[in-house]
């Protein structure tokens, strides 16, 4: 296999199986056979088909009256967008025109996708950026333009549009200066590393020392925002992959790190190894979890994860919405299963990945109408780098991926502390 056919199995996977990319691209998937360098590859080739996928299908319709069976199509969306991204088309056409030869069953296809390809070769970059920005998927566009209005969801579908730069969080606040020099990083408002271009993560200085991990600026906000302190007993809920924990324990804490996974809690043991940093590591439910008090708990709760379309584009075509309702019921459970775990005056970061209102705000106001007594600690998102216009009415903070659009653009969250 080639990290193209590994990329033509992902979209296979995502547009035929609404498998997400994350899952295909585990051990076991597709791309086992593949090198390192390939299995890159064949993820990037797939995830930027995808980002693309309305304008790619557009310039196909316009070559073709009937579509083949989807691993053809697949072929020819992915060789539409290298065309259209600049790639060498000799080579292009050629490794795609393979492709297809060897789709069992469909082998005769492979003249279709020499012709089609040749054209858009001939005239589809042009007419690429003649296209609007691809647009959020109707399930998912409606609630969002309820929500924020039309401009604002075209604002975001403009960020989702344009692949994402890189963001790590500094181990130690005090050397985010230094790191970034070292490295060529931008220093965001927040704290967090920015990088643009292509990176090879484990080439970049202080990898091998531990000094610093992958995660969104956004993502990084709600260790903040808790402010743990050392000595402090805390408990991570749904801590996978481990940037938050990271953080607690960094910041002093003695920390609780849970997740209902165990293949994702091999990951966080993984990452503290690497950064020298310690943890509880805990595999359970955490509806089931009996530990405590906790001085403060993070739970970054299951979620849609719609704010975390610009690095996951794929996510648009596994997921439909149906599964909003089951979501909102479980983070309102766990929201009051923690409140139990918290010891008197002990403080909740509630979080959620996500830009649907009823996965935040409607969140916490419920859980106030449900808990007399339970307040919302506005003033803890005061903090270097979090805009005013972060702020939302019941206290929280809505981060929208149109903001820091300058900058290459930040994930969808949600954030609020709450106390007892």
């Amino acid at each position: 296999m080639t990290a193209r056919g590994g990329a033509v199995a992902l979209l296979d996977g995502v547009l035929g199986r609404e498998r997400l990319l994350s899952d295909l691209t585990a051990p076991g998937g597709p791309l086992d056979r593949l090198s390192p360098s390939d299995k890159a590859r064949a993820q990037r080739l797939a995830a930027e088909t995808l980002r693309g996928l309305e304008r790619v299908d557009r310039l196909l319709q316009r070559h073709m009256t009937k579509y083949p069976p989807l691993t053809t199509r697949n072929i020819l969306r992915l060789g539409t967008w290298e065309l259209c991204a600049g790639g060498a088309a000799h080579g292009v056409v050629n490794d795609c025109v393979d492709l297809a030869a060897n789709v069992p069953g469909s082998e005769s296809l492979k003249g279709l996708v020499n012709a089609v390809l040749r054209k858009i070769a001939d005239n589809g970059p042009a007419v690429w950026e003649t296209l609007r920005v691809p647009r959020l998927p109707k399930w998912l566009r409606d609630p969002l333009s309820e929500a924020w209005g039309n401009a604002a969801v075209t604002a975001m579908e403009e960020v989702h549009f344009v692949a994402p730069p890189l963001d790590l969080t500094p181990r130690e606040p005090a050397q985010a200066e230094a790191l970034a020099r070292d490295m060529g990083a931008e220093l965001l408002p927040t704290g967090s590393l920015r990088l643009t271009g292509s990176t090879q993560v484990s080439a970049l200085p202080g990898f091998e020392q531990g000094a610093w991990w992958v995660q969104d600026a956004a993502a990084a906000l709600p260790a903040v925002i808790l402010g743990a302190t050392t000595g402090e007993k805390v408990l991570d809920l749904c801590a996978a992959p481990g940037g938050k924990t990271m953080q607690l324990a960094a910041a002093g804490a003695e920390v609780t790190a849970l997740d209902i996974s165990a293949r994702r809690m091999t990951r966080v043991k993984e990452n503290l190894a690497r950064t020298g940093l310690t943890a509880e590591c805990v595999t359970g439910d955490a509806l089931e979890h009996g530990g405590g008090p906790y001085d403060a708990i993070l739970l970054d709760a299951p979620c849609s994860a719609t704010g975390t379309i610009r690095r996951h584009p794929d996510l648009p075509h596994a997921k439909d919405g149906s599964d909003f309702a089951g979501l909102i019921e479980l983070q309102a459970r766990m929201i009051d299963h923690a409140l139990t775990l918290l010891a008197p005056g002990g403080r909740l970061v509630f979080c959620t990945c996500s830009l649907l209102p009823d996965e935040g705000e409607v969140q916490v106001e419920a859980a106030l109408e449900r808990h007399p007594g339970l307040t919302v600690d506005s003033a803890a998102r005061d903090l270097p780098g979090v805009e005013a216009a972060w702020h939302s009415t019941e206290g929280g903070l809505r981060i929208r991926p149109d903001h820091w659009a300058g900058r290459g653009g930040i994930d969808g969250f949600y954030i609020a502390v709450l106390r007892r």
